[in-house]
């Protein structure tokens, strides 16, 4: 029983490194392989891990925008956190729905599902959209991450 929980335990650290904002599948994948998890299990409960805050920051993001732009200190945060994402997001002007598959498909730091539900909150994607786009971004960023993390575990 006490395996159990562990291992339980581990998989459940795995998705919350996953949906951490910072960290998202570039850190959660590693760190389960790295665990002893297969890098396809890893992958699996990373994907899982990640899209789990997805609806409910693409339903708070704008109202909890709205309401704490004028707040004085967090006002601030607020809009760097909108110039950062207008400018890595330029094909999602371009492209809308593709553009933000794209933003949340390629796992370089500061893009992600995060990115991806700010960005699709400043170009007003309609939620079914957005979810699609970027659950669907994620799943190519796991499987892009865990091709990388196979490699360099087939290397050493």
């Amino acid at each position: 029983m006490g395996e159990i929980l562990e291992f339980i335990k581990e998989e459940f650290i795995v998705m919350m490194i996953a949906a951490a904002p910072i960290s998202e599948l570039r850190g959660a994948i590693p760190l389960g392989i790295s665990i002893g998890f297969s890098p396809l299990h890893s992958t699996i409960i990373s994907i899982i891990g990640n899209c789990l805050p997805v609806p409910f920051l693409l339903l708070i993001l704008r109202p909890l925008f709205a309401a704490l732009e004028d707040v004085r200190i967090v006002g601030e945060f607020i809009k760097w956190i909108k110039r950062r994402t207008l400018r890595k997001s330029n094909n999602i002007v371009k492209y809308s729905v593709l553009g933000l598959y794209i933003l949340v498909a390629i796992p370089l730091p500061t893009t992600g599902a995060y990115t991806g539900c700010v960005a699709a909150t400043l170009f007003n994607i309609r939620f079914k959209y957005a979810i699609l786009a970027i659950v669907s971004g994620v799943i190519t960023s796991g499987i892009i991450v865990l091709f990388l993390s196979h490699q360099v575990t087939v290397i050493f």
